[in-house]
């Protein structure tokens, strides 16, 4: 008789489905004999089916932000076929944790989020104030603590970090695929930030950044990683680098697969809190953060070379989606130069290109 599975319920966002991993590496440990499946919205699916943990993705096929109660009773049916004991609940709304209850999954494991009494059985309680994402996401593999206590030091030191890998054979055909040359130094940015506009360090910055590194090394390329969303910002970087740059603006035309294969292929990366810096992180590239509104003690990238840049202006992190004062002064106050300051010593250490 096959081990019986394990359901993980994804988060909807890129980075904090990197930042769940953890909880996978922790989970593997305490159960080797069963497989680990996870149910992801298909835009984040992507990442899941990097990571070495996950045996299966199975991608929800629910519309963003409605109930849907009949689907999910249909979806629950389907996985109730599928052998679970045990499902651990990340995202924190009802209408995720109904899908292991309607499927009759014994052991259901998730944080209080809207009051879901009885849907979780295995209830977590949050910090105040909030943990970084990683120890909250991997606290759920250990019994639940009281209400209102804190983790200790020791056990976010111990935790692992998180994990991706890209296969040499993936790097291979994205670079075939973008023109990128294997044998040149790669540096991508990551101009986007799915959150909202305050998040975003000015495109002209970027410019400015990518010019001292074409100054520094005329050989090194540039990729202008995002999302469609993200075109008009990469444009505008690519149109201030100088004539006859290698800049390859990819936004919006690779898919989230083959940029973490590019992300892999690279020496460094630049990034604004998003998922990009997260997969980054998670690849163990080199990584410089860029935080405005957010705070970089709450989600900090994990590579062995890693800078996180804040102003730390008495106005931040104020956590919203565009700057309430309308001067979002904690990035256009963070000069090119800064962050060339951090970079340029990466790049000269840059690990070896990862392949496997």
């Amino acid at each position: 008789m096959s081990a019986p599975r394990i359901l993980v319920i994804s988060p909807n966002w890129i980075g904090d489905a990197v930042m769940a991993q953890p909880l996978l590496q922790l989970l593997r440990a305490a159960h080797p004999e069963q497989p680990i499946d996870v149910l992801a919205p298909p835009a984040v699916s992507p990442v899941w089916r990097q990571m070495a943990e996950v045996d299966e993705v199975l991608e929800t096929p629910f519309r963003h932000g409605a109930l849907q109660l009949r689907e999910r009773w249909r979806y629950a049916r389907l996985l109730r076929r599928r052998g679970y004991d045990q499902a651990y609940v990340l995202p924190n709304t009802i209408k995720y944790a109904l899908i292991p209850w309607l499927a009759g999954i014994k052991r259901r494991v998730g944080y209080k989020g809207e009051s879901r009494h009885g849907l979780i059985n295995v209830m977590h309680h949050d910090e105040t104030p909030p943990r970084p994402m990683v120890a909250f996401y991997a606290a759920l593999a250990g019994a639940p603590a009281a209400p209102g206590a804190a983790q200790g030091a020791a056990f976010r030191a111990a935790l692992p970090r998180p994990r991706l890998a890209a296969s040499a054979a993936q790097i291979a055909a994205v670079c075939a695929r973008t023109g990128i040359d294997p044998a040149r130094p790669l540096v991508a940015f990551a101009p986007g930030a799915e959150f909202g506009g305050a998040k975003r360090w000015p495109a002209r910055h970027f410019a400015g950044l990518g010019q001292a590194i074409l100054a520094n090394d005329p050989a090194t390329q540039i990729a202008l990683l995002g999302s469609p969303k993200d075109r008009q910002a990469c444009a505008e970087v690519a149109a201030a680098m100088p004539a006859g740059a290698a800049v390859f603006n990819l936004a919006g035309a690779t898919s989230l697969a083959e940029a973490i294969a590019l992300v892999a292929r690279t020496a460094a990366v630049v990034a604004n809190d998003s998922g990009l810096l997260h997969i980054a992180s998670a690849l163990n590239r080199p990584v410089v953060a860029l935080y405005g509104p957010t705070d970089p003690d709450h989600a900090p990238p994990f590579s062995d070379l890693a800078a996180s840049i804040s102003l730390r202006l008495d106005c931040s992190p104020c956590k919203q989606r565009e700057c309430p004062l309308g001067h979002q002064n904690c990035m256009v106050q963070m000069a090119p130069e800064l962050v060339w300051g951090s970079l340029r010593p990466m790049l000269a250490r840059a690990a070896p290109l990862q392949s496997v």
